[in-house]
């Protein structure tokens, strides 16, 4: 059952002013006690720890790798463990801390890559065999930065072939949703989704062109950001569509997203998307005060919704409207006519001489996609006037946001899908449900605005749902002060999938 925005307007008008704050009986998640598993650590209280010496970072990357290595069977969260050169790295590190030197919040602390990010001798494959042996000689400059901070790179995850969609299809086989491995992790940074969730690392870097941070995050129940466009690099990152890629950290709190997103931030002026910006700590924004922000609900992103989905985002908005100045249904701008920039061009101009030369080695549905784009018809003016309004778009957006200070709207307006159904979608070159999935993600990609969602419930069958807080260009620091707050009035982001050694791995179809 799905409902209209009509109909979920009603339900609100009629419901929301007498509930009181949810409350659920779900155990917290453990403060890292003598005896507690360690990798059950937000990234916070792990870098805490480190830092006053309770725990050395060798200590929690082997903590990382003994989990990964009964759980990343069933879950195909990663494609490549870097198990000798992360034990290397936290060693190096513990002994630098010994010796006074201490990097920073990252400093030691377990930290997995989405595999289309170049790592200098080790294979980045995109999900494909295209890519299979593929090695770059370079860190993207985003894993630099990661590792220059302190951070120790346990392995590289699953993700959709060449990040074409909702991480159904993988050369490696898709992962799996910790929640019900039966089900669709999201994507196209499936892996990271599902290695945050299982407990596998403390953080994740995804990447995100029509919601691939923000959908897995949605359906495994974590945090998840799309900055400002150009805001974090993307030079080294295998693209999708450049005029629509992002960067983003992926995590279990949004304190922890804070974490990470200081130290990717950053102009680099040999990356064409990059902007120049001033730099912040966010960390230190989170603790601004709430009570006098302005939200804004835009109707476009509450219809059709499913009713569990609706009912969630019911209670999740009573929660906010007690911790905000004031509410007000607010207009985004239209974004269908420059969504989808140059048609499949972007796309193809990377993928163009890979695909001369070994076509078949793609799975079939990007080889269905890439083959329609040879053959694409746009001309380059129709290309020039898109990417004019995208430019003009992106320019003016902001302009919606003059009587409200953050929108909120349901991060997907469905349940996480079964996978075998994704599969077979794909295998028959359907895309319904890849189009419901990106409804409330993807518009957000084209404006280049911050949008960060966080966990706001759980169907009756024990599925994870999202909430989305998205603001003007380089609002960062607000968004993740809502977004925070939301989290500690709630508890959502304490629960934890119920995971066991001994759990089946239900079969799907065969890889499309």
């Amino acid at each position: 059952m799905k409902l209209t925005r009509r109909e979920f307007t009603a339900l609100t008008s009629g419901g929301l002013a007498g509930l009181a704050l949810p409350r659920f009986g779900f155990a917290a998640a453990t403060d890292g006690t003598a005896g507690a598993d360690l990798t059950t650590l937000t990234l916070a209280e792990a870098s805490a720890k480190i830092r006053s010496g309770a725990v050395t970072s060798l200590q929690l990357t082997e903590a990382c790798l003994a989990r990964l290595a009964i759980y990343d069977p069933k879950l195909d969260a990663f494609i490549t463990v870097l198990k000798e050169q992360a034990l290397a790295q936290a060693r190096s590190l513990d002994a630098e801390l010994k010796a006074g030197k201490w990097r920073g919040r990252l400093h030691g602390i377990p930290i997995a890559l989405k595999d289309n990010i170049d790592t200098a001798g080790t294979r980045t494959t995109a999900g494909s065999a295209v890519f299979e042996d593929r090695v770059p000689a370079e860190d993207a400059p985003v894993v630099a930065r990661l590792k220059a901070a302190g951070a120790v790179i346990v392995g590289k995850t699953n993700l959709q072939e060449f990040a074409m969609g909702a991480g159904e299809t993988s050369y490696f086989g898709p992962a799996r949703n910790p929640w019900s491995l039966a089900h669709n992790t999201g994507g196209s940074s499936s892996g990271s989704g599902a290695a945050i969730a299982a407990e596998l690392c403390y953080g994740a870097l995804g990447t995100d062109t029509a919601g691939s941070v923000r959908i897995p995050a949605s359906f495994c129940g974590i945090v998840g950001l799309k900055p400002t466009y150009g805001l974090v690099p993307i030079r080294g990152i295998v693209p999708l569509t450049l005029s629509l890629d992002h960067c983003g950290p992926m995590t279990r709190t949004v304190a922890d997203t804070a974490i990470m997103l200081n130290v990717m931030t950053g102009y680099d002026k040999l990356d064409i998307t990059s902007v120049e910006h001033p730099k912040e700590d966010y960390s230190a924004t989170l603790d601004q005060l709430v009570a006098g922000f302005r939200l804004g609900v835009p109707a476009y992103f509450y219809d059709h919704l499913d009713a569990e989905v609706g009912r969630s985002v019911q209670e999740a908005l009573s929660v906010l409207f007690k911790l905000t100045k004031s509410t007000k249904d607010v207009v985004l701008p239209a974004f269908t006519n420059v969504g989808n920039v140059g048609g499949a061009g972007e796309t193809f101009a990377y993928h163009e001489e890979y695909f001369k030369r070994a076509a078949q080695r793609y799975m079939l549905p990007e080889r269905r996609r890439l083959e329609a784009a040879s053959k694409s018809t746009i001309t380059a003016a129709e290309y020039v006037r898109a990417k004019w309004g995208l430019e003009l778009l992106r320019r003016t957006v902001d302009d919606a946001f003059t009587d409200v200070d953050v929108v909120v709207v349901p991060t997907e307006r469905i349940l996480p899908p079964l996978l075998s159904d994704m599969i077979k979608a794909a295998r028959e070159g359907t895309g319904e449900v890849t189009t419901d999935i990106i409804a409330n993600t993807q518009p957000f990609n084209v404006y280049g605005i911050p949008a960060v969602t966080v966990p706001c419930g759980f169907s009756k069958s024990g599925l994870p749902m999202g909430l989305t807080f998205a603001g003007p260009h380089f609002s960062e620091g607000k968004i993740l002060a809502l977004a925070r707050a939301f989290e500690q009035t709630t508890e959502w982001h304490k629960r934890r999938p119920a995971l066991s050694p001994t759990m089946p791995v239900p079969s799907v179809l065969g890889p499309a």
